[in-house]
């Protein structure tokens, strides 16, 4: 097997491209909404820019650090370790919006629920390279896989953050799957799974009211089915080529979230079907580059990691997007590289940098 001299350019462009195309938008979205909070259109884009710098860097320090390192109990119970004291910590801090979801430091706020995908990822990466032709045994083999990433999940819900919970476990299925799992034992799952959902969703009342409102957001359009309407008249209004950047009219303190969770819709807007799908191109080319990396890596270790970092990007990015167009009830995701929120672009920068590091070892 021959090494290859550098990374995976392609993967390494392509991601530069999503984080410059991210601050871009973060500016666009929040500049006049910074301005009426702190006199100045910068705040928001200018600590974005610093997470990413930051970002940058653990990207090119961890492309250099053999991802072989990882691949050992005593770093990875103690990352798990870390990352449930900090999900509990969450807890010791003033709620934001009726949830839990931040640490607060001076000068920022770190976001643990973030941290837990990685580490997840690499817990199963750990226990499930030698473990394929043993995916039958549910007692010694499926309960200790799954035990890691439900404890963290449920640290998550408990914020309450369902849509992160979910992508934790959406990046466990998935794993498992490429594991070689028997179906059998996620129609098994799926039910006590689907009744935990349901009840989630309809028993816990500002669930229920979003679920209503995702079903019919004109019937209380200044209320439960603000957020939906709003962000589809962002998309609607960008047309084909879109009102162009900066011109958005929706992110005029009529779109809440514009620089967060509801991006999106206002890249759709200014930049219109063009820009909404050359950005949904650039994560369809990163999970390219991402899955064949897992393809062509002849270690097992390696394999199931670029499929966990890459598998983890897709499901967020595909949770956003469909929040922002109706297709999926309204949850609290951000979009991978674009939307603000430091520890996200942080973390997602740091697990890209450990995939090209995978990525300098396949032919």
């Amino acid at each position: 097997m021959a090494k290859r001299v550098g990374v995976d350019k392609w993967l390494f462009g392509t991601v530069l491209t999503l984080v410059v195309f991210g601050l871009v938008m973060v500016f666009s979205t929040s500049a006049v909404l910074a301005k009426a909070q702190y006199g100045s259109p910068y705040p928001y884009v200018m600590k974005q820019a610093g997470f990413a710098i930051a970002g940058m860097v653990a990207l090119f320090v961890l492309m250099r650090v053999d991802y072989r390192r990882y691949n050992n109990p005593r770093f990875i119970f103690p990352c798990i370790a870390v990352t449930a004291l900090l999900l509990l910590g969450v807890f010791a801090f003033a709620s934001t919006n009726g949830a839990h979801r931040w640490i607060r430091l001076p000068g920022t706020t770190l976001q643990p629920a973030e941290l837990a995908k990685p580490v997840i990822v690499l817990f199963l990466a750990w226990f499930l390279q030698s473990r394929v032709h043993q995916m039958d045994d549910w007692k010694h083999t499926i309960l200790r896989a799954v035990g890691p990433p439900l404890v963290l999940a449920a640290l998550i819900l408990k914020e309450p953050d369902l849509g992160t919970a979910l992508v934790c476990i959406g990046v466990t299925v998935a794993m498992l799957f490429l594991a070689g799992i028997e179906l059998k034992y996620f129609a098994m799952a799926a039910v006590p799974g689907g009744f935990g959902l349901y009840w989630m969703l309809f028993h816990v009342a500002f669930r229920r009211a979003r679920m209503l409102a995702f079903v019919n957001p004109d019937a209380d359009p200044r209320g439960t089915g603000f957020h939906i309407l709003q962000s589809l008249i962002a998309v609607g209004t960008g047309g084909f080529h879109g009102l162009g950047l900066m011109e958005g009219r929706q992110k005029l303190f009529y779109l809440p979230e514009p620089h967060t969770d509801f991006i999106y819709a206002t890249v759709a807007e200014e930049l219109g079907i063009l820009g909404a799908v050359f950005l949904v191109g650039l994560f369809a080319f990163l999970g390219y580059r991402g899955l064949r990396t897992a393809v062509l890596s002849t270690d097992p270790f390696a394999r199931f990691l670029a499929f966990g970092f890459t598998t983890a990007i897709l499901i967020q990015a595909f949770f956003n997007i469909s929040v922002v167009l109706a297709l999926l009830p309204t949850k609290g995701i951000p979009l991978p590289f674009i939307s603000s929120g430091g520890t996200s672009v942080f973390i997602t920068l740091a697990s890209m940098g450990v995939l090209l590091n995978i990525s300098r070892e396949i032919d």
